[in-house]
């Protein structure tokens, strides 16, 4: 029996895989630009690891997926991800993270071997598709209504609406996570921890949008794993969970945790000099926080580290595999 990752080469997904590496693991990547294609070597030298360079939309290789293996479970990462990006080329973002994903739901549904009643699908989508919260107001549910304020957002929105039409109208059965932002090892140099960590390296400011006062719920990778590997096991059919690290932080002071580090690593500079604040970015949502009462009743037993040991964890790996903020 083997699990299909859709995306398998992106942060999530790479992070994933590695920590179920002993279990048989088909992954379909695009290799874009996002994707650690330089831990593809690794990957491949796992006993039980097939990989498959090919979009999930291409019609071809899912059905020889599923024509040559047994599929037990189907998770889907795949998706651009970077809201910055949204903003500069919203259509790359319909593209990726709606029709392609379109597409893979159309080709599965006409697949005679596509096991409807037990294979177990979870779809990782975001907490932004909930839109922005105000400061004193209650954390996201998982049944409020979608208010997406990014071109990111609302692709990964008008997805999940995808899925539960697929699920009513073909009986698909399936599950939805929706993570806050997630941090740690092999994420993508554009994104804003590695962006801070890689502009102190190179003793460059580090840009931080408007007044850096915009709240966000810090989930650690690995623990998001551990949590999405929960849902997709035991998690209820055509349900939503939120996962969040149960924790918020605004920007500046998360820069500034940083910094500290830093300056604990490497006293003889101080990276608090390089705090830069530069204009804020069309429709910044003020602030994400997620509800975990529904999900916490799944991971009961799980334990997960503080945020600030998880936090200096990620910095020092940085800083061990400098490399990775050039190449990723």
């Amino acid at each position: 029996m083997y699990s299909l990752i859709l995306g398998g080469l992106g942060f999530i997904g790479l992070n994933y895989i590695i920590k179920n590496k002993n279990k048989k693991i088909i992954c379909v990547d695009n290799q874009s630009y996002a994707a650690n294609t330089s831990h593809l070597k690794y990957l491949k030298k796992l006993p039980n690891f097939e990989y498959f360079n090919a979009n999930i939309s291409n019609q071809k290789t899912i059905k020889k997926i599923f024509n040559n293996y047994k599929i037990k479970y189907i998770i889907n990462f795949a998706a651009e991800t970077h809201v910055d990006n949204s903003i500069l080329n919203p259509k790359v973002f319909v593209k990726r993270n709606v029709l392609d994903f379109v597409s893979f739901l159309q080709i599965i549904i006409n697949l005679k071997n596509f096991d409807k009643e037990n294979i177990r699908f979870l779809h990782v989508s975001t907490d932004e598709v909930y839109g922005s919260l105000k400061l004193k107001q209650r954390k996201f549910l998982e049944e409020d209504k979608f208010y997406p304020n990014s071109p990111y957002s609302a692709s990964k929105a008008s997805a999940e609406h995808f899925l539960r039409a697929f699920s009513k109208t073909y009986n698909i059965k399936y599950m939805i996570a929706n993570p806050s932002n997630n941090f740690g090892a092999y994420q993508n140099k554009e994104k804003f921890i590695p962006t801070i960590i890689k502009s102190a390296i190179q003793k460059k400011k580090i840009p931080i949008y408007g007044k850096g006062l915009n709240v966000r719920e810090w989930l650690y990778v690995e623990d998001n794993c551990k949590i999405l590997k929960k849902i997709l096991t035991h998690g209820k059919n055509g349900h939503s969970y939120n996962v969040g690290g149960n924790n918020e932080i605004n920007n500046i002071n998360l820069v500034k945790k940083v910094c500290k580090i830093l300056n604990d690593y490497d006293s003889s500079f101080d990276y608090f000099s390089l705090i830069s604040y530069v204009k804020d970015r069309p429709g910044h949502d003020f602030r994400y926080s997620v509800d975990m009462k529904k999900t916490n009743k799944l991971i009961k037993k799980l334990k997960f580290n503080k945020f600030s040991i998880n936090l200096k964890k990620t910095v020092l790996w940085y800083l061990q595999n400098r490399q990775t903020l050039h190449k990723t």
